[in-house]
Protein backbone atom coordinates (compact mmCIF):
# COMPACT_ATOMS: atom_id res chain seq x y z
CA UNK A 1 0.00 0.00 0.00
CA UNK A 2 2.38 2.75 1.54
CA UNK A 3 6.13 2.00 1.75
CA UNK A 4 8.61 4.33 3.65
CA UNK A 5 12.06 3.45 3.83
CA UNK A 6 14.65 5.78 6.07
CA UNK A 7 18.23 5.75 4.95
CA UNK A 8 21.30 7.52 6.23
CA UNK A 9 21.46 6.17 9.81
CA UNK A 10 24.92 5.39 11.59
CA UNK A 11 27.37 5.42 14.13
CA UNK A 12 28.92 9.15 14.85
CA UNK A 13 30.91 10.98 17.71
CA UNK A 14 29.03 13.92 19.51
CA UNK A 15 28.77 17.64 18.14
CA UNK A 16 28.29 15.89 14.64
CA UNK A 17 25.84 16.15 11.65
CA UNK A 18 23.63 13.73 9.79
CA UNK A 19 21.03 13.93 7.50
CA UNK A 20 18.31 11.12 7.32
CA UNK A 21 16.36 10.65 3.98
CA UNK A 22 12.84 9.02 3.58
CA UNK A 23 11.33 8.03 0.63
CA UNK A 24 8.15 7.05 -0.04
CA UNK A 25 5.92 5.10 -2.41
CA UNK A 26 2.89 2.73 -3.26
CA UNK A 27 -0.60 4.54 -3.25
CA UNK A 28 0.80 7.97 -2.30
CA UNK A 29 -2.02 10.42 -3.01
CA UNK A 30 -2.03 14.47 -1.63
CA UNK A 31 0.03 14.09 1.79
CA UNK A 32 -1.28 16.13 4.50
CA UNK A 33 1.72 15.89 7.00
CA UNK A 34 5.03 14.56 6.88
CA UNK A 35 7.10 13.77 10.35
CA UNK A 36 9.85 11.85 12.10
CA UNK A 37 9.14 10.43 14.82
CA UNK A 38 12.29 8.43 17.18
CA UNK A 39 12.23 5.63 19.93
CA UNK A 40 15.10 5.14 22.36
CA UNK A 41 15.48 1.61 23.89
CA UNK A 42 13.09 1.41 27.73
CA UNK A 43 11.17 4.74 26.49
CA UNK A 44 8.20 5.43 24.13
CA UNK A 45 8.15 6.74 20.55
CA UNK A 46 8.06 10.60 20.75
CA UNK A 47 7.65 12.88 17.71
CA UNK A 48 11.04 14.92 16.36
CA UNK A 49 9.31 17.06 13.71
CA UNK A 50 6.64 17.37 11.32
CA UNK A 51 5.76 19.82 9.12
CA UNK A 52 2.31 20.43 6.32
CA UNK A 53 2.11 22.06 3.10
CA UNK A 54 2.55 25.16 4.80
CA UNK A 55 5.69 24.71 6.37
CA UNK A 56 7.48 23.14 9.16
CA UNK A 57 4.75 22.83 12.39
CA UNK A 58 6.81 21.41 15.03
CA UNK A 59 10.26 20.50 15.57
CA UNK A 60 11.66 18.43 19.23
CA UNK A 61 14.65 21.09 19.68
CA UNK A 62 16.75 23.51 17.31
CA UNK A 63 19.26 21.16 16.65
CA UNK A 64 17.11 19.70 13.70
CA UNK A 65 15.66 20.47 11.04
CA UNK A 66 12.79 18.85 8.68
CA UNK A 67 12.60 19.62 5.20
CA UNK A 68 10.94 17.77 1.52
CA UNK A 69 13.16 16.77 -1.26
CA UNK A 70 13.17 18.16 -4.47
CA UNK A 71 12.24 14.85 -5.55
CA UNK A 72 8.43 13.57 -5.38
CA UNK A 73 7.67 12.31 -1.94
CA UNK A 74 10.98 12.57 -0.45
CA UNK A 75 11.63 14.14 2.92
CA UNK A 76 14.83 14.63 5.00
CA UNK A 77 15.72 15.15 8.99
CA UNK A 78 18.87 17.17 9.31
CA UNK A 79 20.36 16.50 12.76
CA UNK A 80 23.24 19.09 14.04
CA UNK A 81 25.26 18.90 17.08
CA UNK A 82 23.68 15.19 17.95
CA UNK A 83 24.28 14.47 21.83
CA UNK A 84 24.19 10.69 22.95
CA UNK A 85 20.83 11.39 23.90
CA UNK A 86 20.07 11.45 20.36
CA UNK A 87 20.65 7.62 20.35
CA UNK A 88 17.55 5.90 19.28
CA UNK A 89 15.98 4.32 15.80
CA UNK A 90 14.01 6.96 13.89
CA UNK A 91 11.48 6.67 11.96
CA UNK A 92 9.48 8.54 8.81
CA UNK A 93 5.87 9.24 8.56
CA UNK A 94 3.36 10.62 6.60
CA UNK A 95 -0.50 11.08 6.79
CA UNK A 96 -2.52 10.88 3.82
CA UNK A 97 -6.85 9.80 3.30
CA UNK A 98 -6.93 9.63 7.21
CA UNK A 99 -4.50 7.20 8.03
CA UNK A 100 -1.08 7.24 9.21
CA UNK A 101 1.85 5.22 7.66
CA UNK A 102 5.25 4.53 9.25
CA UNK A 103 8.44 3.10 7.73
CA UNK A 104 10.60 0.41 9.53
CA UNK A 105 13.59 3.42 11.04
CA UNK A 106 17.15 3.38 10.87
CA UNK A 107 19.76 3.79 13.56
CA UNK A 108 21.51 6.87 14.77
CA UNK A 109 23.94 6.26 17.70
CA UNK A 110 26.00 9.20 18.80
CA UNK A 111 28.90 7.78 21.13
CA UNK A 112 32.52 8.68 21.38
Amino acid sequence: QVHLVESGGGLLQPGGSLTLSCAASGDIGDINLMAWSRQAPGTERELVATMTTVGTTYVLNERFAISKGSARNTMFLQMNNLKPEDTAVYFCGLQQRGSTYWGQGTQVTVSS
